[in-house]
């Protein structure tokens, strides 16, 4: 059975004309109702479509937790690693929050181990999905009377740290590809009961000039993601960042990488039940719009310019598992050595965020800072390569 969504987008490309990759992704993850992420409150784990470092249980945000609570020290220290007042204000602002199981496994960690850092802590979840929205308080539990705000949109005013793990992926790219007349743009037409793909002049200028911008020398016959909404969002976040951290969870490459002819066909795809479809009759990120989830690496190099453009000073730019083992995570290997079936899993699930190749080694973490003089933090003390 065709999704319903697909009539929708049949008979406003009948009625007005193709439309950018941009417009349709958008539509296919976010439409109110019949949108990929609006129709669920959860996507990742086993029995979704893909993994997320969350889904390995709640390590990882424990892990974030020791993060964020240097960042509210160095705060309210000024710089200076010291002891805040139990009531210094700390924003705790998460980007795609979905229901809050992130959120959920930092200030479980907090109330456990920081109870001056938990009590300062203002928690504002962000999430596009009503669905997953009305879900937060129950997720959070004996932790919802932190919750400051649940909305759609960033705050404005943060004091404190906006983190956003694997958003920016989720966001919706134009897709370009280099003719021997010049750059083309990719849109989505109608064809007799199903989408099709058609070329035509870049829908905006600001395409060729973002390519421009991060040093993309694109040979005929490549394709390529321009994810303009990504770049947005990260100004967006810094013009509500008034002073603190915002930190950036993502799978990416820089530009030199990203716009090569190792990623020559492009980076944007389609998952369902983990696996990435490829179809004969045509991408499989075009197919049944709404019942899959549709991604494209993030160009750091882009993500960087637009942190500098919003007044925000790169701090650094790891592995995440580098960040992690800063954060500590060799030692929680050693915490626990028992044979208890809890702890075995919860070290299974630690090792996973290391092992070479796999989610530690693809995913990067950049730290940018605003508004205040910061040593190094302890998540990007080992450094650590950017593959």
């Amino acid at each position: 059975m065709p999704s319903p969504l697909l009539a929708l987008l049949l008979d406003r490309i009948r009625a007005a004309g193709p439309i950018t990759v941009a417009q349709y992704v958008d539509e296919a993850l976010y439409h109110e109702e019949f949108g990929y992420y609006a129709r669920a409150r959860q996507r990742s784990g086993r029995d979704g479509d893909f993994f997320t470092s969350v889904d390995l249980g709640p390590m990882f945000g424990e892990l974030l937790e020791a993060q964020f609570e240097e960042m509210w020290r160095v705060m309210s220290g000024d710089g200076a690693v010291g002891e805040p007042a139990p009531d210094a204000r700390f924003d705790l602002v998460e980007a795609a929050a979905g229901h809050g199981r992130l959120a959920r496994d930092v200030l479980d960690r907090a109330a456990a181990r920081a109870s001056g850092f938990y009590r300062a802590v203002r928690l504002h979840l962000v999430e596009r999905s009503a669905l997953a929205r009305a879900g937060q308080a129950e997720t959070l539990g004996p932790h919802a009377q932190r919750l400051a705000t649940g909305s759609a949109e960033l705050p404005a005013g943060v004091r404190g740290v906006i983190y956003a793990n694997e958003l920016l992926d989720a966001l919706a790219p134009h897709l370009v590809v280099m003719r021997d007349g010049g750059l083309r743009e990719v849109y989505v037409d109608a064809g007799d009961d199903r989408l099709v793909t058609r070329e035509g002049p870049p829908s905006s200028p600001r395409i060729e000039e973002y390519l421009t911008t991060v040093g993309a020398r694109l040979e005929p016959g490549w394709f390529a993601e321009v994810n303009l909404a990504a770049a947005d969002w990260i100004r967006t976040a810094g013009s509500c960042l008034d002073r603190g951290f915002l930190v950036i969870i993502d799978y990416g490459h820089e530009a030199s990488r990203l716009y090569s002819s190792s990623h020559s066909t492009g980076t944007l795809t389609t998952y369902r039940r983990h696996v990435s479809e490829h179809r004969d009759e045509g991408p499989g990120w075009l197919m049944d719009p709404g019942e899959r989830d549709i991604t494209c690496h993030v160009d750091l190099t882009g993500i960087a310019l637009a942190g500098r453009e919003a007044g925000l000073q790169l701090l650094g730019v790891v592995d995440q598992t580098y960040f992690l083992l800063g954060l500590g995570l060799a030692e929680r290997l050693l915490e626990d050595g028992s044979d208890a079936p809890l702890a075995v899993k919860r070290r299974l699930a630690l090792k996973t965020l290391l092992l070479p190749g796999g989610i530690g080694s693809t995913h990067k973490v950049m730290v940018f800072a605003k508004a205040l003089q910061c040593q190094t933090l302890r998540g990007l003390s080992l450094g650590g390569r950017v593959t």
